[in-house]
């Protein structure tokens, strides 16, 4: 768990900027630099508080804050009520909030237990893995006098998680990334086509290669240097965790245009990697693909 810096409350207010996306699409209360310290801060100490953090450059981002939000939706539906508070961070127009939680990439979503800040997830998980990741932390929560756990409604089946796919999630809380790579590798080689141990393993790639680097550094390096080819693959990482995907697959794209030979060769792979994290039928990766042919042939 982390706190947020003493300094937070005196920055500036940003509550005035404008949100680019409608108030229809958003999940939770929208959170600024007032409400989270002077409301969500305070309700933390009675119920857990889940920020989904966001950016309207980032379509997966605002996927999961759709999911988080019909889930909340679905758990306030019950007669003893959801039993936990949904908020979303807008990292673009509140940066100094997404600056005091930590935020390095979308989609991110964090839990608030009496004021203390802890990362529940930084990828895409599905349905039911976010459904178990809320329960968890609604239990552990209970057992500090946090709120209390939603019973299950009768018949409910609960999603069984594979026993591969548990140890990633384990090797990931504690930043274990060779431990959740070794997992997902594990899972694909007793199912090789499975679409989730695909996506999982693919994303801890991108989370192991991103760890530690300053994204606004890397890509500004990039721009002014763009035969170098290792810059290029890192700005291209950065830009896909922040949703970026036209700039990360134009970028790639652009070096493999200039690449001969087996750098060309790690250009393409390392592409075909990044094209794993996105939804086939998204216009941009099909566009992308194409343009990929072109450039190679």
């Amino acid at each position: 768990m982390s706190s947020l810096p003493k300094n937070f409350g005196s920055a500036f207010d940003l509550s005035a900027l404008k949100n680019p996306v409608s108030a229809a699409e958003l999940s939770g209360i929208s959170i600024t630099q007032a409400n989270l310290m002077q409301d969500v801060l305070p309700a933390s100490h009675a119920q857990v508080v889940i920020l989904i953090c966001w950016s309207a450059r980032s379509a997966q981002s605002q996927s999961v804050m759709a999911a988080l939000g019909k889930m909340h939706e679905d758990d306030s539906a019950r007669p003893e009520g959801a039993g936990w508070l949904l908020g979303n961070v807008n990292v673009d127009v509140e940066p100094e909030v997404a600056q005091a939680l930590q935020v390095q990439t979308v989609p991110l979503a964090l839990a608030i237990i009496q004021e203390q800040v802890v990362p529940l997830f930084e990828t895409v998980p599905t349905v039911p893995q976010l459904r178990l990741v809320v329960d968890k932390v609604l239990s552990l929560a209970a057992e500090r006098g946090v709120g209390s756990v939603i019973a299950e409604p009768e018949g409910a089946v609960e999603e069984k998680l594979e026993p591969e796919e548990i140890m990633a999630l384990e090797a990931l809380e504690s930043g274990d990334f060779a431990g959740a790579k070794a997992a997902y590798r594990e899972w694909l080689n007793r199912a090789p086509s499975n679409p989730l141990a695909l996506l999982g393993f693919a994303q801890v790639e991108l989370l192991h290669r991103i760890d530690g680097l300053d994204s606004a550094a890397i890509i500004s390096q990039a721009n002014l240097r763009p035969a170098d080819i290792a810059l290029a693959q890192q700005a291209a990482d950065c830009e896909i965790a922040q949703g970026n995907f036209d700039a990360s697959f134009a970028r790639l794209i652009a070096a493999v245009k200039l690449a001969s030979g087996d750098e060309r060769k790690a250009l393409r792979e390392h592409l075909v990697g990044l094209f794993a994290l996105v939804d086939p039928t998204d216009p941009i990766l099909i566009r992308a693909r194409q343009q990929l042919a072109s450039a190679l042939f």
